[in-house]
């Protein structure tokens, strides 16, 4: 799974000269917080969020009047307060790296950069939709939350006794267990009853923490 296989493709980018009342329309047309600031040759050159051009405006402190206050944002650009310095992921990135990316730098989104060109923008609710991918939440099937050893063999041996019912594994995802010997495996099922993949698990004398149905 790639950065290139969830992420927004049609991006909504502004130039260096937009003017910040521009940015600002476009964000709530498009409702969007973020738009990445390209040049001229295509390149990314910075990036402006609602929060940028919230900062940016006068305090309601100030004694400018509503005309006054929206001309100054007329004129003033969006290349004064953009950040510069932009965290971005390479178009061929694993989905998991941008994810580990976002989180640990608490960041909202990341530009998709292909041979230095703006190729889309991967965000939280991408993320969202390769997570939902990942676990195949939009299939049918039995959803079974299992413990297992941490050894080589648990899976093949759960998937073998599931082939033998002929059933069919449409997703696996694995975390760390309640200590280093286990392994918490969440595993999708389809074309089988949840009351026969419970006795296939069972018969494999396996800990089942969760089972459950989505028609």
């Amino acid at each position: 799974m790639k950065v290139c296989d969830f992420m927004s493709k049609n991006v909504i980018y502004v130039s260096p000269d937009t003017s910040l009342t521009d940015a600002k329309a476009l964000m709530i047309k498009e409702k969007i917080n973020k738009l990445p600031v390209v040049d001229k040759s295509k390149k990314l050159v910075g990036i402006i969020t609602k929060n940028d051009l919230q900062k940016a405006a006068p305090s309601s402190a100030s004694t400018l009047d509503m005309y006054e206050l929206g001309y100054l944002l007329s004129k003033l650009k969006v290349e004064k307060i953009m950040v510069k310095n932009v965290r971005t992921v390479d178009f061929d990135e694993v989905i998991e790296e941008a994810a580990r990316t976002m989180a640990t730098e608490k960041i909202g989104c990341l530009p998709v950069m292909k041979d230095g060109i703006l190729s889309g923008i991967i965000t939280e609710t991408d993320l969202f939709n390769a997570f939902i991918s990942m676990f195949g939440a939009t299939l049918p099937g039995v959803r079974a939350v299992i413990e297992v050893a941490e050894k080589p063999g648990e899976l093949a041996r759960i998937a073998t006794a599931v082939a033998a019912k002929n059933g069919n594994i449409v997703s696996v995802v694995t975390t760390d267990g309640s200590d280093v010997s286990k392994r918490i495996i969440t595993v999708k099922i389809g074309n089988l009853s949840k009351e026969t993949v419970e006795e296939i698990i069972r018969q494999e004398n396996v800990k089942i923490l969760d089972i459950r149905e989505k028609k």
